[in-house]
């Protein structure tokens, strides 16, 4: 089960298991990340999943789609390492996947 660190805006962390091919979003959903806010329940149709990939992590990442870094363009500070965990798929090579967290989403 591939393990992903979550670091909040205040710097506290919480470590989630998810199985492969699950979403991250649904991983943070269910660890009780609040900040993922999840509202389009994973359509990629609202930024309310939004984080920053660890910058050793992006080069493992497929790049966004076209739709997700359309939806990047309208969240609170979007940064290059900007992704919606909606559209991120674990796999046995994330296994270890740092991500830092907004402090809000909207």
């Amino acid at each position: 089960m591939p393990r992903i660190t979550f670091v909040a805006a205040d710097g506290s962390t919480t470590e989630a298991t998810g199985d492969v091919g699950q979403s991250v979003m649904s991983v943070a959903v269910n660890a009780g990340i609040e900040v993922i806010l999840a509202e389009c329940g994973g359509a990629c149709a609202c930024g309310t999943c939004h984080c920053y990939v660890e910058p050793g992590w992006l080069q493992r990442l497929a790049p966004p789609s076209d739709s997700e870094a359309a939806m990047i363009e309208c969240v609170i500070d979007p940064r290059p390492e900007s992704r919606l965990t909606c559209q991120l798929r674990l796999s046995d090579e994330l296994d270890g996947l740092v991500l830092h967290l907004p402090a809000a989403q909207y």
